[in-house]
């Protein structure tokens, strides 16, 4: 039988788990610990301009609850509209985390609908790889500007599923379908999920992992949905590795006539 426990690898360093969690927009810590268990997640982002790492020494830390020796925190750019913004945020949170280089890149473009500005995201990825940085990439769907960031020498380049925080699925399924034939990096699609089914069919189309935050902490009981989308990508990659079944246009009896003795 295929192994669909086969590793995520970025950056050289193996993961079990597929799903990769944000930490933002939970009620406290206590919430955003629990969740972050329950959906097994082993790379987690936090946004180095809203998230404390310990650059405030008198509030609570994110890393008080969610300790680097358990997970990989993958500092993140959000908020940032500039590469300049970017480039500098990066090299804060390596300093914050003495000399951690594995970094989730976003440069955004539309303060509405938080779609990427992919000329300052290719500007930004440039610097930050020559920095010595490991880039994992927020984009949009299109498969020429990820192939280029691939070949920029991003480590992971995820594209987005529908807009940040929309819930609205995977909108262009043959964009994502297309940037996994061609990539020689992890796919791993990053906004716009919303629900399990969502995941599952991310995975279903040969993502290497789903990242996301807002569906699991708006959801009503975000540690029950973060275990639902925790089963939907290792459902999804296990049907993938499958293989599902041909779309057929009529009817394929699963007891056809042919072959019966009477």
């Amino acid at each position: 039988m295929t192994n669909f426990h086969d590793p995520l690898i970025i950056a050289g360093k193996s993961y079990h788990s597929r799903l990769l969690t944000g930490t933002g927009k939970y009620k406290d810590m206590d919430e955003t610990r629990a969740a972050t268990a329950a959906a097994g997640a082993e790379i987690i982002t936090v946004a180095v301009r809203r998230v404390n790492l310990g650059q405030n020494p008198n509030e609570p830390s994110l890393l008080d609850v969610l300790p680097p020796d358990r997970y990989t925190l993958l500092p993140n750019t959000a908020g940032c509209y500039t590469s300049e913004d970017a480039v500098r945020t990066c090299r804060l949170a390596r300093e914050l985390l003495d000399g951690h280089d594995l970094v989730k890149l976003e440069v955004l473009g539309d303060p509405k609908t938080l779609y990427p500005d992919v000329t300052a995201t290719l500007e930004a990825a440039e610097i930050l790889v020559k920095d010595g940085f490991k880039v994992m990439v927020y984009t949009s769907d299109d498969p020429i500007i990820a192939k280029r960031l691939e070949e920029i020498g991003c480590v992971a380049v995820m594209p987005l599923a529908a807009p940040i925080g929309s819930g609205l699925g995977v909108q262009n399924k043959y964009n994502i379908l297309t940037i996994v034939e061609n990539a020689k990096v992890p796919i791993i699609v990053d906004a716009g999920v919303g629900t399990a089914s969502d995941a599952a069919i991310a995975m279903e189309l040969g993502c290497d992992g789903v990242l996301m935050n807002t569906a699991i902490a708006e959801a009503r009981d975000p540690v029950m949905m973060a275990g639902a989308m925790k089963r939907a990508i290792e459902a999804g990659r296990m049907a993938f590795k499958a293989g599902r079944m041909p779309r057929r246009r009529f009817a394929s009896a699963s007891s056809p006539t042919d072959g019966l003795f009477f």
